[in-house]
């Protein structure tokens, strides 16, 4: 019962740090939603910092496992860069949250430097990985007009985050499929 609490705390957490940011909800809010005592919210995290810490820790893994996923199932450079596309679509519901790091990055001013570094190492192995993506997809050409890898990776991650922002503040997924075409149409 105990981590099924603190699943659905967290759960529930990135929900509204994804479509309210981190200063959007508090742990009565919290509390309120599962039926328990903010007390027992302090049990789990005693601190909001320690609760984005386990969100980041949990969206980090997550992240990891879907990379790796695609990596498994999609064996070219352009079926995992549409891959990956799709997985940031995913994460929109529908226009009405994005994806935890965005979400975060707008709140930085309320973050520990501790969870802004992890952000920022997410966002490295982001780039990392794309540009993994970007070399095979210019070996086995189905990325079109490949140039510089890293700097593509950075544009990518770049692009997938801003259109993230513009279909959430859109309120429609279709703005992220407008925004993301571009690269869409590169890959073969």
């Amino acid at each position: 019962m105990v981590s099924d609490t603190k699943t659905a705390l967290m759960d529930i957490a990135e929900h509204a740090a994804r479509s309210r940011g981190v200063d959007g909800f508090s742990y009565a809010d919290l509390a309120g939603a599962i039926g328990i005592r903010k007390a027992s919210v302090h049990y789990h995290f005693p601190t909001k910092d320690d609760l984005v810490k386990a969100l980041v820790t949990r969206y980090e893994a997550r992240l990891c496992a879907e990379c790796n996923a695609i990596d498994a199932v999609h064996t070219t450079g352009g079926a995992r860069l549409r891959a990956v596309i799709a997985f940031y679509r995913s994460a929109l519901a529908d226009g009405k949250e994005v994806c935890l790091c965005v979400a975060l990055s707008t709140s930085r001013e309320s973050l520990s430097e501790p969870v802004t570094e992890r952000i920022g190492d997410i966002r490295a192995m982001m780039v990392s990985w794309l540009k993994t993506v970007y070399l095979r997809g210019a070996d086995d050409h189905t990325i079109e007009c490949v140039q510089d890898p890293l700097a593509e990776a950075y544009a990518t991650l770049a692009l997938l985050e801003g259109a993230h922002l513009a279909a959430r503040t859109d309120g429609t997924i279709l703005t992220f499929d407008v925004v993301t075409e571009l690269i869409s149409n590169r890959c073969r």
